[in-house]
């Protein structure tokens, strides 16, 4: 099979950084689906994998995550998944990634796609779905179906991909108060149409951005982004017993600024359920399948925001590019091989 991969860690641009190559074809196990793979988006965690994961001449390192795609052999224990079913998922770090054109992925973390959206629109969704719905609904517990809800939610980076999903099922799940952040006039534009109640300046000191909204604090703060420069302002714009989820890789953060509110400080991983195993890995399984009936029914919306074309090493590079930039808006997707 066709896949892309690299050796040793190298800039986006250089020409090695990603390149082709011939792979076995995976053979499935007892759990696991076979996938053709479709279309592919393409997240921060693998250009973070890239500059830390060495490969070899004989096994280069495949990267991604995201896929959507159609089952080609199902194992013995992989639940009611049949051959020639569009499924797409966000796969484990542990395995090799979805650039390449067949994969393997448990069946537990994988579902059916949305009927209502092509292979690249579905590729967009499930790393920032599961990341995002993790964030707000386990790691932060933000009230689900309660009306006249007074929680306050900021969500730190709203525009990005996790951001994106984050603001859509923040509105349809629940009825928070939802405060993102952007800044720049797109960015903010953006989060605005996919549902924020107020957009601040995340350049800005963020407690004082608050307050001039008159809601005085957050009760919950998702903060995907800049955690380590926003840190002592995400403390003090939180309100006592309050709590935050944090996803990217600060370098060190103090926790005990947390301890005169009596603030929680939660860590949120996509990744967990499938690195451990945990007895709740299928909950993956569970939530892609309630995003896709959301999408159908017209609720949520894919966060594509730029297709690069065909997966080729020269695309990807340049997808990963785009991310590390920090600018892009909406998730980077490539669809069909060349």
């Amino acid at each position: 099979m066709k896949a892309i991969g690299y050796v040793a860690s190298r800039p986006a641009d250089s020409p090695d950084a990603l390149f082709a190559f011939e792979a076995p074809n995976p053979v499935p196990g007892p759990r696991d689906l076979l996938v053709r793979v479709k279309a592919i988006s393409v997240n921060p965690v693998d250009t973070k994998v890239r500059m830390r994961r060495q490969g070899t001449a004989e096994a280069p390192v495949i990267l991604g995550w995201d896929a959507a795609g159609v089952v080609e052999a199902v194992g013995a224990d992989a639940g009611s998944f049949a051959v020639g079913d569009e499924v797409y998922y966000a796969g484990a770090i542990t395995r090799p990634g979805t650039n390449a054109e067949l994969h393997l992925v448990d069946a537990r973390i994988a579902a059916r796609k949305p009927r209502t959206l092509s292979f690249a629109e579905a590729a967009a969704l499930p790393l920032t779905a599961l990341t995002a719905y993790e964030s707000l609904f386990d790691r932060l517990r933000l009230p689900r179906g309660v009306a006249d809800d007074k929680t306050v939610l900021l969500i730190v980076g709203a525009a990005g991909g996790v951001g994106s999903m984050a603001v859509q099922l923040a509105r349809r799940l629940a009825s928070a108060t939802i405060v993102g952040t952007a800044s720049r006039p797109e960015s903010i534009a953006w989060v605005k149409e996919l549902g924020a109640d107020h957009v601040i300046d995340h350049t800005k000191p963020l407690a004082g951005e608050l307050k001039a909204l008159g809601l005085g604090g957050a009760h919950r703060i998702f903060s995907i982004t800049g955690t380590h420069q926003h840190w002592p302002q995400l403390v003090e714009a939180l309100v006592p017993q309050g709590a935050i989820c944090v996803i990217d890789d600060p370098a060190a953060l103090d926790a005990t600024l947390l301890k005169p509110k009596s603030g929680a400080l939660a860590w949120e991983s996509m990744f967990t359920r499938s690195m451990f195993e945990t007895p709740d890995m299928d909950a993956q399984r569970r939530i892609l399948s309630e995003v896709a009936g959301l999408v159908d029914e017209g609720l949520l919306r894919t966060t594509l925001g730029a297709h690069f074309g065909p997966i080729t090493p020269d695309n990807l590079r340049r997808a990963h590019l785009a991310l590390e930039s920090g600018r892009s808006i909406g998730k980077v997707v490539l669809e069909g091989w060349a």
